[in-house]
């Protein structure tokens, strides 16, 4: 690798799902973001988001890593932002309160604060991934962003947490580690696909992004600009996959494909007249099957689905709240009228949410299935402003307690960011 190479500030994202292993390289010139390698493969140790076979995980994340390293030319990539969900990660809101030392809102007081704020009970076997700040209040005045350098002698936080459960997330880091790389930071998926999607005026007014990914489906809801509230469902697009394959008596891979190329949500648009030929299991006994019964299963499931987001949605009296409407994202959102359907359940305006493009590849790009992928790159552009050096990056220390230490660190520097 040449001289100018190494100076390039490279960074790399990695989105290990249900369904599939995505890896993005990309430089970033002057805050220009050019992607160099693209890497997929399909996903086969994970299951609702959580890692259940590490030989199989590291298998799906090496064959991403080196497609995306053969595109872009570098094969020294050291380090990359990882995704993470499952329905092992809880989220919940939290506030703190301290007294200012010098009646100035001082940085350590800001610090104070938000240690005052994680100050909660969590199980042992649990660990806090974020801290988000949502809103601080100096004295009796609220809905400050920044209050750094404000006169007061009392500085309360308002905070969103985000916790996941220490073994599943130490075995999506050992994962990784052993497919060759360092997990430099990592991030949940619902926080990164609203970075690619969501713009400033959405979360400013109040909007809910569901994901839908292969295994789980990703909630994040914003008001005023911030986190108010995220979840992780366990339901996603291979339950519609499972139910077809089981209903019709075919492969999963016969099941996906009907899925994708002729599937619908809303069975009173298709013609009663209207067949599909299935291929059974191992390639015998094909039948003739109704497009409209194949539509009437995938409807069950995705009334479920938007059924349950509409009921935390409403038990948490966001409906009111969110008038920028809804975005699904994600691979579920590309099933036919699943927006319509979306509008019909919720009562609200629903939009596909695309990705951000940016430069080099940039229709390739243009995908609700890259949305994870491509904010994890955006928040990997946040913290590495540094150029990567190829030669000697500095590693994670062996002990995965470090690991976790380490990562509590780091949020200090994206809060130092914020304000």
């Amino acid at each position: 690798m040449n001289a100018r190479a190494r100076k390039e500030n490279v960074i790399v994202a990695l989105d290990v799902g249900t369904t599939k292993v995505c890896t993005i390289i990309a430089k970033v010139d002057d805050s220009k973001i050019d992607i160099l390698g693209v890497g997929t493969h399909p996903s086969y140790g994970l299951k609702k988001g959580c890692v259940i076979n590490i030989d199989k995980t590291v298998q799906s994340i090496s064959h991403s890593l080196e497609e995306a390293k053969l595109m872009s030319g570098l094969s020294n990539i050291k380090k990359a932002t990882i995704g993470i969900a499952g329905n092992h990660i809880y989220s919940f809101n939290s506030s703190g309160v301290v007294a200012t030392k010098e009646k100035e809102v001082k940085e350590k007081d800001v610090e104070r604060v938000l240690d005052a704020a994680k100050a909660v009970v969590i199980p042992s076997d649990r660990e806090i991934l974020h801290i988000l700040p949502q809103e601080f209040k100096v004295d009796n005045t609220r809905g400050i962003k920044d209050p750094i350098g404000m006169h007061g002698i009392r500085l309360e936080a308002n905070v969103h947490i985000v916790t996941g459960q220490t073994t599943l997330i130490r075995n999506l880091i050992r994962c990784v580690d052993q497919a060759g790389i360092k997990a430099s930071e990592i991030i949940l998926q619902p926080v990164a696909s609203s970075r690619s999607v969501l713009s400033d005026e959405e979360k400013e007014l109040g909007v809910a992004l569901i994901d839908i990914g292969g295994g789980t489906t990703d909630l994040a809801v914003w008001k005023e600009g911030c986190l108010i509230w995220s979840q992780i469902i366990p339901v996603g697009g291979n339950h519609f996959t499972n139910d077809l394959a089981v209903a019709l008596k075919c492969s999963h891979e016969e099941a996906e494909r009907i899925k994708v190329n002729h599937g619908s949500v809303l069975p009173e648009k298709i013609d009663t007249n209207s067949k599909i030929m299935v291929q059974g299991v191992n390639g015998i006994n094909s039948s003739e099957v109704d497009l409209k019964f194949v539509s009437k299963i995938l409807n069950a499931r995705a009334d479920e689905l938007l059924c349950t987001v509409r009921e935390i949605l409403k038990n948490n009296n966001f409906l009111g709240r969110i008038n920028a409407g809804l975005v699904v994202t994600g691979g579920g959102a590309l099933l036919t009228d699943m927006i319509p359907y979306s509008e019909y359940i919720f009562e609200r305006p629903v939009k596909i949410g695309f990705p951000v493009t940016f430069g080099g590849m940039t229709n390739v790009m243009k995908d609700p299935k890259l949305s994870t992928v491509l904010g994890l790159l955006l928040e990997s552009k946040k913290e590495e402003m540094n150029p990567y050096d190829f030669e000697e990056v500095k590693q994670f220390p062996k002990d995965e307690n470090d690991i976790m230490t380490k990562f509590g660190k780091s949020l200090k520097k994206v809060f130092r960011e914020i304000f």
